[in-house]
């Protein structure tokens, strides 16, 4: 039955999360992105940032420990630490003087082509509450990583997020390197797969 409800649900929302893909893809460059990213997370209620915010606790929670200690930090920042430095440069008006242009406009458009599928191929198995979450809860995730990615020009992940076997993001100089950068290209919906750092070799 809730299966049920999910799918009534997908058509209408997959149009809304289309057309904001699509007003994505417009955007002449990095400041332009952020303006429109900006305004599209500011329609996020309360409560969606706490649904959220739940499922990302339940997804850390579910990793064993001592691992889990560890990545808590970083798996938050990510999303809520990249969520509070988009507001305030939003606010501050940094994207209306921000006028660079993307660093790989052809990555950028293959990210904005991805989002929609990306936002209707989820796994709902492990989550408590499936009647609750939405495609719209996934877009989130998509217009934070394209915030950091394509604005900020920083690795999907964080710089020092460790990976099981003890390897992290890190920094190099100018340049970013990433243990899972290249593993995750059959994942067509992974953000690994548009991330500006390098693989780790």
């Amino acid at each position: 039955m809730i299966a049920e409800q999910v799918c009534r649900r997908m058509d209408p929302e997959r149009s809304k999360i289309e057309l904001i893909a699509t007003r994505m893809s417009g955007a002449i460059h990095k400041g332009d992105l952020g303006i429109i990213i900006a305004e599209e997370i500011l329609k996020y209620s309360v409560f969606e940032l706490q649904v959220i915010g739940g499922r990302l606790n339940l997804e850390i929670e579910r990793l064993p420990e001592p691992y889990r200690h560890k990545i808590r930090g970083y798996f938050r920042d990510q999303i809520f630490g990249a969520h509070h430095v988009l507001l305030s440069r939003y606010r501050s008006g940094a994207f209306r003087r921000l006028t660079e242009p993307f660093r790989e406009p052809e990555l950028f458009s293959s990210y904005c082509l991805m989002i929609p599928d990306g936002c209707t191929a989820w796994d709902e198995d492990m989550w408590k509450n499936p009647e609750i979450w939405s495609p719209k809860h996934r877009l989130f995730y998509y217009l934070i990583a394209a915030f950091t990615m394509f604005v900020e020009d920083l690795p999907g992940h964080p710089v020092g997020m460790p990976f099981p076997g003890g390897l992290v993001v890190e920094k190099r100089g100018k340049e970013y390197f990433c243990p899972i950068r290249e593993k995750e290209k059959d994942v067509f919906f992974s953000i690994c797969n548009f991330c500006p750092a390098r693989q780790t070799q």
